[in-house]
């Protein structure tokens, strides 16, 4: 047996290992430092070991708060959830935050709607008097305790279990969308015995709740964000969120709560990255790389679904379905997007509980695969001297390493053309079939302009590895 076909029988083991969907037993990279931008490749955060840290994995709407058609109902699974994560290699999720009461998920076109009750929330209801949902009235001076014990838990066995968790602090598309939101937000007067009124312009939406305009609710939200600090700020796994898909006049508040985020974690023994997501509808991309966060997660413009831009390094870019389609995407997307210096991730309808629609099943489980795929080889290359190469490689899909690695992405199989630097140098190469998870040899060859290769994989997309040979 020779080296390379020896490597490459090891290579399927341990891909296998790695990624069949039954087992639950894989093994995740340690979680024993806080993360912050990765200063030789900042298209990444790394973990203070200063090597590049890819993120990708899943994320799905109930995962931190419960969402029930009834009370009755049996609140998430969240152990069961992790053993879900790890199955699939994932290190990533969002966190879910849900400021309303209920979500009808008619405005989201199920072809079954349902109204789903949705708790807990931050603040106690304590009363006196009745909200709108026949429940006690919120006093937003005091917390629900109960609220971050659970936050705390799952942000804590997340890491212990190798998994970076995005902690949302609000949420601003339900507000916008959800039938009659702001009656079933705790802002609105009749759900607070504080005086609170959200609905500052008096249309009925209550969308200034996100915004600077009222100084008593800026004060309630900030005590929050302090509080959603202060549980969390020992864990090394945590990353923030300020507000999922807030509309586009929520700029201003949401590059304050940023850096308030950043002044406030000054003076504590951690600091964790702060990201801003696409605002909807309408909003910029421009906004998100101009604000001070240190993530971010953009829309469709510019060509992030089907040729997404390569990642240049002012932001970690974590491209995110649920900005791009809110549930679709496919796997060759999770493959552009790893090659362009980006961590994809995805927004998965996983038990089908809260929604399901407008993907099939099929689908989405070879997004979850391939997900796990590219952690795979983020791990087994030298990400953190691998550059996004749109020229180096006739497919634009290459990370770069000069004269040292490459790794080629072919969306359609067949022949690519690389031009492999340098004087004398031999490189190895392997096929990685991002259909079937496994391995296969490349031949070894010389640098120079244009060397082809072709794909063992007819009409298939495939995946080639390039080392020099030291």
């Amino acid at each position: 047996m020779t080296y390379s076909r020896f490597k490459s029988s090891i290579s399927l083991l341990l891909a296998v290992f790695l990624l069949s969907c039954s087992s639950g037993e894989e093994q995740q990279r340690k979680v024993d430092s806080a993360l912050s931008v990765c200063k030789s490749n900042p298209r990444y955060f790394t973990d203070g070991s200063g090597h590049a840290l890819y993120l990708t994995g899943a994320h799905t709407w109930n995962n931190l708060v419960d969402m029930k058609a009834t009370p009755e109902e049996k609140g998430f699974d969240y152990p069961a959830y992790i053993r879900w994560m790890k199955k699939y290699n994932f290190n990533f999720m969002r966190l879910w935050a849900w400021e309303i009461l209920n979500w009808n998920t008619h405005a989201n076109r199920e072809k079954q709607a349902q109204n789903l009750l949705v708790s807990p929330h931050p603040w106690a209801r304590t009363g006196p008097g009745r909200a709108i949902d026949g429940k006690p009235k919120f006093d937003l001076n005091q917390f629900d305790e109960k609220y971050f014990d659970r936050l705390r838990k799952r942000v804590e066995l997340a890491g212990k279990n190798g998994i970076y968790v995005s902690i949302m602090l609000f949420e601003g598309w339900a507000l916008q969308f959800s039938p009659h939101a702001f009656e079933n937000h705790p802002f609105y007067p009749k759900n607070n015995i504080n005086g609170i009124n959200g609905d500052i312009d008096g249309d009925g939406k209550g969308l200034e709740i996100h915004s600077m305009k009222n100084k008593d609710i800026l004060d309630i939200q900030e005590k929050y964000v302090k509080k959603v600090i202060d549980v969390v700020n020992k864990y090394d796994n945590v990353l923030f969120e300020i507000s999922n898909e807030n509309y586009p006049p929520s700029t201003e508040w949401q590059y304050h709560m940023i850096n308030f985020i950043k002044e406030y974690e000054k003076s504590l023994s951690k600091q964790h990255p702060v990201g801003m997501t696409f605002q909807y509808k309408g909003g910029k991309n421009q906004t998100l790389f101009n604000s001070p966060a240190d993530w971010i997660s953009p829309n469709p413009e510019g060509g992030y679904r089907n040729n997404p831009p390569a990642g240049d390094g002012k932001k970690v870019v974590i491209t995110d379905t649920d900005h791009l389609w809110g549930i679709g995407g496919n796997e060759q997307w999770v493959w552009k997007s790893f090659l362009r210096g980006l961590n994809p991730i995805f927004m998965d309808p996983y038990d089908g509980k809260v929604l399901t629609g407008r993907i099939n099943p099929h689908q989405a489980e070879k997004i979850r695969r391939n997900l796990g795929y590219t952690a795979m080889m983020a791990n087994r290359i030298d990400l953190t001297n691998m550059m996004p190469d749109t020229l180096v490689a006739s497919t634009g899909y290459c990370l770069a390493n000069d004269e040292q690695e490459y790794l080629v992405y072919l969306p359609e199989g067949d022949t690519v053309f690389i031009d492999l630097a340098g004087t004398g140098i031999h490189y190895r190469s392997e096929w990685f079939d991002t259909g079937t998870g496994t391995f296969s040899d490349g031949p070894v060859v010389e640098c120079g302009k244009k060397v082809s290769f072709i794909s063992p994989l007819v009409d298939k997309p495939a995946l080639l590895h390039i080392q020099r040979i030291q």
